[in-house]
This record gives structure tokens, sequence and C-alpha cells, in this order.
């Protein structure tokens, strides 16, 4: 035999050969040295590719992920998964500010190792003590950060279930029969949100039964935020048409533009007229964790819920979404199905501690610890330095395209993103030119091309409304410096200046 036989990276994965820990512990270990190298040293380092682009026929030949009958080595298996990072994307990279998620943080990769190595299912105690406890520990500090003087919450798989669970307690409270009756016997309901809310709204209203036409769109202002105005027009108009209206969601950071909604403004409409305001702070709610900046978040303690995702501005590891409500009990009220195989209630301990019937899950990650790993390790002023950097590089970024030739800004700021144009030097001096805005439209695309294929860097674009594709630049990597805001915008200089 072999010593690569010996140390079991030359037999098939099945095979076993003296106690398991023998068997596996190599592979874990060279795992383990390809994960630190190859995935967090070299993916987050500036003279490497953001991505090693390969079209997706010759990636299929590259990689051969077809599945066998048989095993393979874990020398094979391990040579597979340095092909897997390789060709994936390194969304820690600096230069990659493609998405409203980014950065590496070392803390946060540990703590969802180790969340991986336990592979908790969180929802009840005897099952999850650590994790039961974590989670109270956390929501109570972002519900005291929001500024709820009581509180109930919990950790969704992602932003866009968080707001259904908005939707969902919106109209629990304003229906209570409706767990058991169903929703045929409560007429035409009807929700609020801007036209540049997230589409996750109208992926409630579908899912819940309101139906996408029952989701009310209200305008925005030249900055992007809700028009109050209009949402009144549009409550006035739905209650004269007979219909239900139960729900307003503001934005906290719309996706594209970053506009944070008037809360206070709206939660005195909602108060008004009697309608659940939630808040959609999944981008843009780390900002509550900067006394500078957290003035652009006024009146969210007056919201019912709200939805923050730390795995956004504060770049904890995807996924990491949380929901808060000042309603005691709600969640509970609202989603119990009270199994009595797992939620009995004659336990040896408290059972107030056994959480998981207030979730639409029953099997649920442990997404906490990753984001407390974190936490624990900085501090609130860590994170606090953290969003600051974030806003200073948003400034310096601004001011360095603002006067510079071929640069045009969409709007002042308001988030981390950063929206404007760049214009080839064969577009300059020819915005009256009838064909302007389509020639200018096809700029971003081909730039982005560019970039992609050549793994320089990674940042989206996207038209809203009338406006031409512009480029959306955004920040939640406090890795960050100047040189690096100064580099994307050579960077698009160089990829664009021939077209």
């Amino acid at each position: 035999m072999s010593s690569q036989d010996e140390n079991g990276l030359g037999a098939p994965c099945g095979w076993r050969s003296g106690p398991d820990i023998s068997h596996h512990s190599v592979f874990l270990k060279e795992t383990l040295q390809l994960l630190v190298e190859n995935a967090v040293f070299q993916a987050t380092d500036r003279n490497n590719k953001v991505v090693e682009w390969v079209e997706p026929e010759e990636l299929e030949e590259q990689l051969d992920l077809r599945l066998g009958e048989e095993g393979i080595t874990h020398a094979a298996l391990l040579a597979y998964l340095r092909g897997v990072i390789r060709y994936s994307v390194k969304t820690g990279h600096p230069y990659f500010i493609n998405q409203l998620f980014s950065s590496l943080d070392v803390y946060g990769l540990v703590g969802q190792w180790v969340t991986d190595a336990l592979n908790p299912s969180v929802y009840t105690y005897e099952v999850a003590p650590v994790f039961t406890i974590m989670e109270n520990e956390v929501l109570s500090n972002m519900a005291s950060i929001v500024g709820y003087s009581q509180h109930d919450g919990l950790f969704a798989p992602g932003g866009s279930m968080a707001n259904m669970y908005g939707m969902l307690l919106a109209r629990y409270r304003r229906f209570p029969e409706i767990k058991r009756s169903g929703v045929s016997g409560l007429g035409r309901l009807v929700a609020f949100t801007s036209v540049d809310a997230h589409y996750s709204n109208t992926k409630s209203a579908m899912t819940l039964g309101l139906g996408a036409d029952n989701l009310v769109l209200v305008n925005v202002d030249e900055e992007g935020r809700m028009d109050v105005d209009h949402l009144k027009e549009c409550i006035a108009r739905t209650k004269q048409d007979g219909a239900l209206p139960f729900l307003v969601t503001a934005t906290a950071g719309t996706t594209v533009l970053g506009a944070y909604d008037p809360l206070d403004a709206i939660a005195d409409v909602c108060q008004a007229e009697g309608l659940w305001l939630h808040a959609d702070a999944a981008w843009g709610g780390g900002a509550l964790l900067s006394p500078k900046h957290k003035h652009k978040l006024r009146g969210i303690h007056r919201s019912d819920s709200v939805t923050w995702n730390p795995h956004k501005l504060l770049a904890a590891p995807q996924q990491c979404s949380v929901f808060l409500t000042r309603h005691l009990g709600l969640l509970t009220q609202c989603n119990s199905a009270s199994a009595p195989y797992l939620f009995q209630k004659d336990k040896f301990y408290d059972t107030k501690y056994d959480v998981g019937d207030k979730h639409l899950q029953c099997g649920r990650r442990a997404d906490v610890l990753k984001f407390w790993t974190m936490w624990k390790a900085k501090g609130t002023k860590g994170l606090e330095r953290h969003i600051d950097h974030l806003f200073e590089m948003t400034k310096f970024f601004t001011e360095t395209i603002r006067d510079r030739e071929g640069f045009r800004l969409v709007l002042e700021p308001q988030c981390t993103n950063v929206c404007f144009w760049y214009e080839p030097p064969s577009l300059r001096g020819k915005r009256n030119h009838e064909q302007y805005p389509q020639l200018l439209n096809n700029v971003a695309p081909r730039i982005k091309e560019r970039m992609v294929k050549t793994g320089a860097m990674m940042i989206t674009y996207q038209p809203l409304h009338s406006r031409p594709n512009f480029f959306r630049l955004v920040l939640q990597n406090s890795q960050v410096n100047a040189e690096d805001m100064k580099y994307f915008a050579n960077q698009i200089e160089v990829l664009g200046r021939d077209l």
C-alpha cells in the first residue's frame, strides 16, 4: 500500500481502514489548508482576479461535475474542490462590489465554520441550548438599537422572508381569524410600498394570497424616497374602492439608489390610518450603529416591525437576516402549530426557550453564531468604525468622480450606493443627440463584460425608470481604502475609453 493509500487520500471516500477518525483526519486538514490558502488569502489578494471567467459550456467540461455510481478518492475530491474555488467569484475580494454583500470577515467565517461543524437546528432549547440563548442576546441588542422598548424577533433565511413575516404579522393582527378560516371571507386586502422597494414585497403579496395587483406602488421623489402625499392619496383611493388597507412597507436603504424613506412622516400616516408599518432596513439598517449616520433612519422606533440583514452593510457571512417586532407574543400567536412531538409543555425546563414554533420553518440553521462572533470580537464600537469607514469611502469615491471628465453622478449618495454614468470620449459633448440615451445605455453592459472577462473587478449596473443604464458602486467591505476608490474609477476609464 502506498503512503497515499495509508492516509486515505488515494482510496475511495467510502473505503475504511481502522477508525474513521484516522481515515478522515488528513482529508479534513488538507481541506482546511486549501480553504485558508485558496478561498481566504488568495481570494482576497488584490493581485489576484475577482473571477476567472469561463463560458458555461467550457466550465462544464473543465470541472466535470457529473455524479457517478462509485465514490472517488480523497485526492480526486480535493482536486475538484480546488476547481470549485478557482472558478467561483471571490466575493471577499476588495474589488467585488457587485451586490449588497461582500467582504470576508475572519471572525464571521470562524463562526460559520463552527456552526457547520456542530450542525445544529434551532427550534428547542434541548437541542440548541447555546444558540437559543445567543439568539435572545443578539436580537435584544438589535431591538434596543432600533429603539424598541419591548420586542420579539427571529433569524430568517434572508431579507425576503423577513419582509414576508412583516406582511404576515400585519395581516394577522388586523384579522386574527385568518389563521383558521383563511382569506376567502376577508375581502380585498391592500398593502403599500414604494416603486423602488425590494421585489420581495411583490413576492410576499403573491405568496400570501393578496395578489401582486393588491400591492400598491407609491411614487418616489427625485432622490428615490417614498412620496408621503402620494401614499395618502393611494390609501384614500383604496378605501373609496371598498378595499381594506392594512400595511405600509417603508424602505431604509433602497436596493439601487440607497434611498431612505421618511420614516417619521410615514409613521404619522400609519398611526392616523391604523396601518401596520414595516421598515425594510435590510440594506441600510447598519447605519443605526453609527451616531454619525443613524439619523437617516429617524423614526424607525415607531415601526411595528423591521427587517435588518447583518450580512449586508455589516458584512457578516451569508446568510444572516433578522426580523424584529415591538409586539410581544404576536409571532407565536400568528405562526404556532404546537406540534406535540416537538413542543411538549411538560418538559423538565422552562419551555419559553423553545422558540421554534414562532417560525415558519421547522429545521433552522444557527445563523446567529457568525454574527455573534463578529460582534463579540469587535464590540459595538468596532461595528461603528466599520460603518463610518464605509461612509467615508463612499464620500471619497463620490468626490473622486464628481468633477472627473467622463463621469456623472445620478444623484448624491444617501447610503453607500454611488450611482453614476461613464461617458467614453466618443459620447462627450453629445447629450443633445437623439441617439445619446440609447448609446449611453449600451456603455455599462460593455464595460461590465470587459471587467468580468479580465477579472479586474465586479461592479453592477442597471436602468431605473427612465434613466439609461448606470453603474452602482456599493460598499460593505471595510478593507477597501482610498487607493481602491481610485482603482475603480481608473479601471472604468481603461475598460471604456475606446467604446
